[in-house]
């Protein structure tokens, strides 16, 4: 933590961040908020970061084919990726 950082109590810190939050974002918060709570001081072998973005992308992948009845370009487009990343990552994902 810098030097000249303030930490606020974390009800303070969820308030001021919840505010200016989009749904996804409180949703996204909530959760990790619940995950640090309930792992305590243990550590995440692959490191938290990895992990949501795990746990994330593929619901978001399925989600978004889906509701683009399937359709890749369009999925793509929509999630702002080239048409061949997505066809990689819905293949990580086991998706395809």
């Amino acid at each position: 933590m810098p030097v000249n950082a303030v930490r606020l109590p974390v009800t303070e810190a969820v308030r001021e961040t919840q505010s200016s939050q989009s749904a996804l974002g409180e949703c996204v918060g909530r959760t990790v908020r619940r995950y640090l709570a309930d792992i305590g001081d243990t550590e995440c072998a692959e490191g938290l970061h990895a992990l949501v973005i795990r746990e994330v992308e593929g619901p978001l992948l399925r989600e978004v084919l889906a509701f683009h009845d399937g359709n890749q370009s369009r999925a793509a487009a929509v999630l702002g990726i080239n048409r061949a990343t997505l066809r990689k990552k819905l293949a990580t994902h086991g998706l395809l």
